[in-house]
């Protein structure tokens, strides 16, 4: 059986274990959370390296893709150092791609973009996403600065957000990830409502980037409105159903009832691929996802 382990910054109360079959290859596929605690999350990965088949890395990334750049994080750079015989990857290589196929599968699906305002609550390393949404005439306001550093100025184009991430990015990747992503218990938390961001969100028909960026910031109520994110649990599931929302896509599927990271799904890909990360390309990825018959997770809530 192939194994995959995602070693993740974030709470332990969302781990989550599966038994799977993919292209005739049974896999078991674990998320372990180290509640925040990095020198924790490095014994984790040094005593199972070896043992497995591959390692996503979740609650920070080794990588921030920003366009044609990409900015490397301190936080993340050490977990990718504790691996030394098992590849660990973070979800880089695939994000932007599953966040397209995202968008393409809302549309098959009929989902109607005319006219439609998002709200891309951190779009750094969402580019394909914006891409994808801009394409389909929806206008984009992104929130990098408004929710990573507290700064309440949005951001309408990519160009815009190119100029800021060459300026800020290099100054981010060295702060602990704790100071910049919600990691540990904070992924528990919400804010107290009234939230201060609420207008952002009431202004948007879609909602879209980060879970964790998005929950922390939520007001009660978000009726009629378009989620689209990443990992989530049954439990976010709930939250956003008694909210209101209308429709939630997930870029990656549901495994028995949880939407695990792009960082699990790039480990799944890496495993079946068999060629280290460094020597997999974007068409690997897309032929293998191809054969798969990969589809994202479009659920209508209410």
């Amino acid at each position: 059986m192939r194994r995959v382990v995602s070693v993740s910054l974030g709470s332990s109360k969302r781990n989550h274990a599966v038994e799977t079959e993919l292209l005739g290859q049974s896999f078991n596929i674990e998320r372990i959370g180290c509640d925040g605690d990095v020198a924790k999350a490095v014994a984790l990965i040094k005593k199972l390296d070896g043992q497995v088949d591959c390692f996503g890395m979740g609650g920070t990334d080794i990588y921030l893709v920003a366009g044609k750049r990409r900015y490397t994080l301190r936080a993340g750079l050490s977990l990718a150092r504790a691996a030394v015989k098992t590849p660990i990857v973070d979800g880089s290589g695939i994000k932007n791609s599953l966040q397209a196929i995202a968008v393409r599968a809302m549309k098959e699906a009929g989902y109607n973009f005319a006219g439609k305002k998002a709200l891309v609550v951190a779009a750094i390393d969402a580019f394909g996403l914006v891409e994808a949404l801009q394409a389909e005439g929806v206008k984009v306001v992104m929130g990098d600065l408004i929710f990573t550093i507290g700064v309440p100025v949005p951001i309408h184009t990519l160009a815009g957000l190119d100029r800021i991430a060459r300026l800020l990015a290099p100054i981010i990747c060295r702060l602990p990830m704790s100071w910049i992503y919600p990691t540990g218990e904070e992924q528990d938390k919400k804010e107290r409502k009234p939230s201060k961001y609420a207008g952002y969100y009431d202004e948007a028909d879609i909602i879209s980037g980060d879970w964790h960026y998005i929950k922390k910031h939520m007001p009660e109520r978000l009726p009629g409105k378009t989620v689209i994110t990443n990992t989530i649990t049954k439990d976010d599931v709930a939250l956003l159903k008694e909210a209101g929302v209308e429709w939630l896509v997930t870029t990656t599927p549901e495994l028995q009832g949880r939407s695990f990271g792009t960082n699990v799904i790039e480990a799944i890909l890496v495993t079946l691929i068999g060629k280290p990360p460094r020597e997999t390309t974007t068409q690997d990825y897309l032929d293998i996802l191809d054969r798969m018959g990969y589809q994202p997770r479009i659920e209508r809530l209410v």
